[in-house]
């Protein structure tokens, strides 16, 4: 025996016993013992850290960086004697019996060692491991394949015409046609092969579609990224164990062999994975000194720091000082992602008739989160089914802008432009924040129908252009106090939104300020229109909205009994004979989201009692536009009733939101007493 070789299998040893793997080689040996049945491809998983591997030896480290199916060999050899002189297995026969998928914990973090497929050259011929990164667009149905199969020799007096001497074991990259088939012939006597189908050994498969996490970039509509880039989606085969390990529209990290799987005339690259995980960024630790020295000026106001956000935020888009209640909301929103099952989400449906505008600051503000989707009117919003393309026949589930907007924003643009039926899907996943393919069995060749729910987690952003839907129906006359028209779209879809929010300027009248921003974009797009866009720019409010997005906040009683009570209040008042209440049960967790959110926006950890009351006026003013005013009866623009020029308007609106305040306490005191709040005399 070559002396590299033998050394190389004696590292193999040490290695499994320092790091463990032998005690669970054996434990993995007892369970096929246990069970008294003989076995074509016996398979052992081997967990593999390549630096301890290269610390023992060198070569055989290089080995399974770079030749990782010649390695394989070795640890199946090395593996086969371990059986055998610790008689481990006893139905084992031979070592070609032993199927070894090394699986290394990473990969070192060196340029060679990762896959991209929008960066040249792709090197899907090396058969080596790579470390790749991507989104997964694309899932498909778990599907059989063969591990291995047991051949026989038809010719009866050749050896290999009995036992397990000719086995054939799947490869990465391999189609089912490499494994088995029909015209295999004996190595020995040449004489035709034939499968004893008695010990074919299936394992699952699924294959999923995954793309470059520069994707979301381009799927912004709007970016100040300027750099051009070309982006391919890719193949990933999961085997057995790592079956149903990914979620539609999450980010993982993968390492795995690549190939190049031929299914008639075309190629297609793909990798054969060995290892998954999910990947998640960190946040950035602080906010830029500007914004700490705000929040230092504005500390005596738990209101302050947010009416200045708003004040200024998008001012590269709109001018300082105006649509400061959306500004506001948006920001809300913004902070208020996250891709935990739980969250707190805080959908927005605007109302106004300056959809240029609106549109241009919705599409900035969603460019300041990772994951902002704008959704091209062309596809889907919610996931679709199609025919795998890898010539499977199953269904293949195709993610869609919703999923890819996960811990994001997904903005679907204007809302009247859909059709009922989409409209209905939107109204249900509003509601339950799940979406359900359905599978026709017979169309994908499976016995039964099958139907599959999908996670929606994301806000989502829409307008609603009043003045075109005016001309599509028949205004209605019987209007309450302070509500608007929004019939075009069904009710409770309206009430699925978090928030309705109308435009503080129809376009008839806009703003001068507006109007001069707009022709001074128009005549130079790159120029600094303002002081404050210099000291707060885009990048701060990015990392920003990161920072508080990932802060954790808890209510305080204080602010629970304010929510609380403000909440069966309105149950009360909003509430007619026939329809019963008004108020739809999502506005308690509405209440609460907004007040989280607000609460993160100042960079607190607790929520307080002045978070509950900006949470219940800005809920208030939207269900003023949608049932008509009610006892509390909050004015038009509640959150920023005048203009922000100087500290003492900053002062004049402390004091009229702490009379809102005021307001609010007689009005849960009247209308829900039998909830407790203490209340400040003074």
């Amino acid at each position: 025996m070559d002396p590299e070789l033998q050394k190389m299998k004696e590292v193999v040893l040490v290695y499994l016993d320092r790091s463990g793997g032998l005690q669970k080689f054996v434990h993995d040996c007892k369970k096929y013992n246990d069970s008294k049945q003989s076995y074509a491809v016996y398979r052992f998983i081997i967990s593999i850290n390549p630096f301890d591997i290269a610390e023992l030896d060198a070569t055989l480290g290089n080995y399974i960086l770079h030749n990782p199916l010649q390695a394989a060999q070795i640890f199946q050899s090395v593996c086969f004697v371990a059986i055998k002189t610790l008689s481990l297995i006893e139905q084992l026969q031979t070592e070609a019996q032993i199927s070894i998928l090394l699986k290394p914990t990473h990969l070192p973090p060196l340029p060679s060692y990762v896959l991209s497929l929008s960066a040249y050259p792709f090197n899907y011929t090396s058969q080596r491991f790579y470390m790749s990164e991507g989104i997964v667009i694309a899932m498909g149905m778990v599907t059989k394949y063969t591990q291995g199969a047991r051949f026989l020799c038809t010719e009866e007096t050749c050896p290999f015409s009995e036992g397990f001497r000719c086995i054939r074991v799947h490869c990465p990259g391999a189609t089912e046609s490499a494994t088995v088939r029909t015209d295999f012939v004996c190595s020995l006597c040449s004489s035709p092969l034939q499968e004893d189908m008695k010990f074919r050994v299936l394992g699952d498969k699924q294959i999923v579609e995954m793309i470059d996490a520069k994707i979301l970039n381009a799927l912004k509509g709007y970016s100040n990224d300027k750099s051009h880039f070309r982006i391919q989606a890719f193949t990933v085969f999961l085997r057995d164990e790592l079956a149903n390990k990914m979620t539609m529209g999450n980010h993982y990290r993968i390492i795995g062999i690549p190939a190049c799987v031929q299914n008639g005339l075309q190629a297609t690259a793909c990798i054969e994975v060995s290892s998954v995980q999910l990947y998640k960024p960190n946040g950035p630790s602080f906010v830029s000194d500007n914004f700490k020295y705000l929040l230092s000026l504005t500390s005596s106001s738990c209101w302050r720091f947010t009416a200045v956000l708003a004040n200024i935020f998008a001012s590269q888009v709109v001018p300082p000082g105006t649509y400061n209640t959306l500004k506001l909301a948006i920001l809300l929103s913004l902070v208020q992602t996250c891709e935990q099952e739980n969250a707190d989400y805080l959908d927005l449906l605007i109302v106004t008739s300056d959809t240029l505008v609106i549109d241009r600051l919705l599409n900035y503000s969603l460019c300041l989160l990772p994951r902002g989707i704008r959704h091209p009117p062309s596809s889907e919003i919610f996931p679709s089914v199609s025919k795998d393309k890898h010539g499977t026949g199953s269904a293949s589930i195709q993610a869609c802008s919703a999923v890819l907007a996960k811990g994001g924003i997904c903005y679907i643009g204007d809302l009247s432009s859909y059709k009922k039926d989409k409209l209905e899907l939107l109204q249900s996943v509003l509601e339950s924040r799940t979406t359900t393919v359905f599978i026709p069995g017979k169309k994908y060749g499976e016995e039964a129908d099958q139907q599959v729910t999908v996670s929606v987690q994301t806000n989502f952003w829409s307008f609603v252009d009043v003045d075109s839907s005016s001309k599509k129906h028949i205004q209605k006359e019987n209007f309450l106090i302070g509500q608007m028209d929004v019939s075009l779209i069904p009710v409770n879809l309206v009430d699925g939104f978090g928030l309705l929010i109308y435009n503080e300027f129809p376009s008839s009248r806009l703003s001068s300020p507006v109007v001069h921003h707009i022709l001074q974009r128009a005549i130079n797009p790159e120029a600094m229109l303002y002081k404050v866009s210099q000291q707060f720019r885009t990048q701060d409010y990015e990392e920003f909205i990161l920072f508080a997005r990932n802060l954790h906040v808890e209510l305080s009683s204080e602010a629970e009994s304010l929510i609380q009570g403000y909440y069966l209040a309105s149950r009360r008042v909003r509430r007619d004979s026939i329809h019963g209440s008004t108020l739809s049960a999502s506005a308690l967790k509405i209440l609460i989201s907004l007040s989280k959110a607000h609460a993160k926006l100042s960079l607190r950890q607790t929520v307080l009692e002045e978070d509950a009351v900006i949470a219940v006026l800005l809920l208030e003013s939207s269900l003023t536009l949608k049932h008509g005013t009610s006892a509390l009866c909050v004015a038009p623009n509640p959150v920023f009733p005048f203009d922000l020029s100087d500290e003492k308007s900053l002062q004049q609106r402390d004091i009229y939101l702490m009379q809102c305040h005021h307001e609010l306490l007689k009005f849960i005191a009247a209308y829900s007493p039998g909830i407790h709040i203490n209340t400040n005399e003074e």
